[in-house]
């Protein structure tokens, strides 16, 4: 059984008039903020209000960096080269570690987000890229990546001597290879399954499947997501179970 686990959530993804996600509304109930840095979402007052959010409830900040597509909230392909990818991962992330540094805070982890996640599973040359990126911008790197971590970037962040960090998602659900089945718009979660998932993870290391069968994941977080219809309910009863058993809730240190 897991003693400590991760509490995760995308945030800063409002832009301009359009709000996106509960973000203060679930700053209380998670350990770590994944902030979006400019590409697939957020602006600089928004990202400055949401890293001085999570500094007011002391939650650990990472960087979600993505594809430059506003319109299509980063969940487009695009073709891009590994110089693409490096780029892109420096840019979004130096302009959120400079928020963090007016803040006297560092930057957490990077996580990517969408099609710019979907790319960097099997695409090696920009996996790599990304890794290289990742280890120049922190002296203690670390990514988090959805379990199984066994994808091209987080082979290429190990194989580096960067922190991998697994998650599971406890308001998705899995197929039975362990794949995500993603939501192209956000669905109301049945919170008790939820619950129930994030116990059965801590308890034996695996998650239920659509068709029922119980998948082995590596994850040391789990992520909420803060745009569902019902975040804060999920959030609140995963709280209550993880503390009914428990589990430690706690940021992942390197």
């Amino acid at each position: 059984m897991l003693k400590r686990m991760d509490i995760n959530c995308d945030m800063g993804e409002s832009f301009g008039n359009w709000q996106m996600g509960d973000d203060a509304g679930m700053m209380p109930f998670i350990t770590t903020a994944n902030v979006a840095c400019g590409f697939h979402a957020s602006d600089p007052v928004t990202m400055i209000g949401t890293v001085k959010l999570a500094q007011q409830h002391q939650i650990a900040v990472g960087a979600h960096p993505g594809l430059p597509d506003l319109l299509g909230f980063g969940r487009r392909a695009m073709n891009i080269t590994p110089d693409d990818a490096y780029a892109y991962v420096v840019y979004q992330v130096g302009a959120l570690q400079a928020s963090l540094a007016t803040q006297g805070m560092k930057l957490h982890h990077i996580k990517p987000h969408g099609a710019f996640y979907s790319v960097l599973k099997s695409q090696v040359d920009l996996a790599e890229a990304v890794a290289e990126a990742i280890q120049k911008l922190s002296d203690t790197p670390m990514l988090y990546w959805p379990a199984p971590t066994s994808a091209a970037l987080p082979t290429a962040c190990k194989q580096r001597g960067i922190r991998v960090v697994g998650e599971i998602y406890p308001d998705l659900q899995y197929a039975s290879d362990g794949a995500l089945v993603i939501q192209r718009h956000k669905h109301a979660t049945d919170v008790e399954f939820a619950a129930s998932q994030v116990q059965r993870y801590v308890e034996t290391g695996k998650v239920q499947a659509m068709d029922g069968t119980l998948v082995e994941l590596d994850a040391e977080s789990l992520c909420i997501h803060g745009d569902g219809p019902n975040c804060v309910a999920v959030a609140t009863a995963i709280q209550q179970r993880l503390r009914s058993i428990g589990c430690k809730i706690v940021p992942v240190m390197n």
